[in-house]
């Protein structure tokens, strides 16, 4: 064993990926098994899409089967609804790694996700001024 010059302890092999601040340090692409997008079905979550546990999950067998950055997540959401950005946010994660283990979570029935309204199916501005308009009137 070598001796470790930042705290005179011996240096355990493999150390280069403990970091003493931060704990063991894993690579983004580990934490999804290698994969890029969500699941079989390559669901897109957008970043304000919110995120809310199922009502009725997977049994605590199932839940025995995820990894840790899972339930971390599902911790999240039990709290509160949250947008992917927050989850990001909240877990210190990549948002591509949120959406690929959210992508996990909504296959395995743990999670719903409600999509914001695409902006073709949003109404008119010119409508709502009229309708602004028309308040003000009054």
């Amino acid at each position: 064993m070598n001796e470790d010059s930042a705290g005179g302890g011996p240096s355990v092999a493999g150390s280069q990926w403990y970091d003493a601040d931060a704990g063991p340090l894993v690579r983004p692409y580990a934490m999804t098994g290698g994969r890029t997008k969500p699941g079989p079905s390559n669901v897109r979550f957008d970043l304000i899409a919110l995120v809310v546990v199922d009502d009725d999950p997977p049994g605590p067998a199932e839940e025995s089967l995820l990894g840790p950055e899972h339930r971390s997540l599902l911790a999240l959401c039990q709290a509160e609804t949250q947008s992917v950005a927050e989850l990001s946010a909240d877990a210190d994660l990549p948002v591509g790694v949120v959406r690929v283990l959210l992508g996990d979570l909504l296959e395995s029935g743990f999670v719903r996700v409600s999509r914001p309204v695409p902006p073709a199916q949003l109404p008119d501005e010119r409508i709502l001024r009229e309708v602004i308009d028309g308040l003000r009137a009054l």
